[in-house]
């Protein structure tokens, strides 16, 4: 039997009592499973408009940002210090995170003063509508030449796909951990994001099995599924022609999480500045 958006949905609720299904398509779906396809670099920006995502090789990432490997992973010790994400309403503690805003024109980047993340509850039922207050990111981490020059050349690609523009871009520190048994990347199920751009970067996967990359056409019946498990290995995707998810994750041994850098760009304004 193939794996539809319907039965996916199924199998998620029966190991998952409770887990939201908004957004989740129809039955019907087209689903293929493989691992990761990675695009040509160079076809990044083709790749968006053609396909509505793009997954880049963690050498490859480096390149774009025009850094060493080495620096990017540099960061991860600040995955270790992310604060308890409060606002689960589902009661879990299985999230830690940080945020914070930067404003990207051109080659210039500026971060923002802190502020708190907002989203519509068209785009998250399960969190919309509220203003969440998170720790920022650590200054010595957003002052790091690697990390900055990652968000200003995914901007770039942005700007290759909808042209030269500021982008608003919101930066998030994630760890999911199996505290609780289960930890859930996506608790409100898949999504869209409300802005133009998504970019979700592995940093780590420690003692884990799930954290299943799902990816759907907006409008269509087709999907694909794969596991990223290289650190910095990147998902890119154009958060107007696909929606996506990430199954939950379980532990297979001591202290299991998944670390990710999720990056959000946005045209014209934050989300919440109305």
């Amino acid at each position: 039997m193939p794996l539809t958006r319907h039965t996916m949905c199924v199998q998620v609720l029966e190991c998952l009592p409770g887990q939201p299904d908004n957004g989740r398509p129809a039955a019907g779906t087209d689903m293929s499973t493989a691992a990761p396809i990675f695009n040509d670099p160079s076809h990044l920006a083709s790749a968006l408009r053609n396909d509505g995502y793009a997954v880049l090789r963690p050498q490859d990432v480096a390149a774009l940002a025009g850094c060493p490997l080495a620096a990017l992973r540099a960061l991860e010790p600040s995955w270790d210090d992310l604060a308890l994400d409060n606002y689960l309403k589902d009661g879990g503690r299985y999230r830690r995170r940080r945020h914070s805003c930067f404003v990207q024109n051109g080659a210039a980047l500026a971060q923002t003063p802190h502020r708190a993340h907002w989203q519509p509850v068209e785009y998250n039922a399960l969190h919309g509508g509220m203003h969440r207050l998170f720790e920022p990111v650590d200054a010595a981490v957003a002052a790091q030449p690697a990390w900055r020059q990652l968000i200003v050349a995914l901007g770039g690609v942005c700007s290759q796909v909808k042209g030269d523009q500021p982008w608003y871009i919101e930066a998030h520190q994630f760890r999911i951990d199996t505290t609780d048994g289960i930890g859930r990347p996506t608790p409100e199920g898949a999504h869209r994001d409300g802005v133009d751009f998504v970019a979700v970067l592995l940093i780590n996967r420690q003692s884990i099995k799930g954290g299943e990359t799902r990816i759907f056409e907006a409008d269509g019946p087709n999907g694909k599924r794969f596991t990223l498990s290289e650190p910095w290995s990147l998902l890119l995707l154009d958060d107007a022609a696909v929606i996506h998810e990430s199954t939950p994750i379980q532990p297979v041994g001591e202290a299991g999480h998944r670390d990710t850098l999720v990056l959000t760009y946005r045209a014209g304004q934050f989300q919440g500045e109305n």
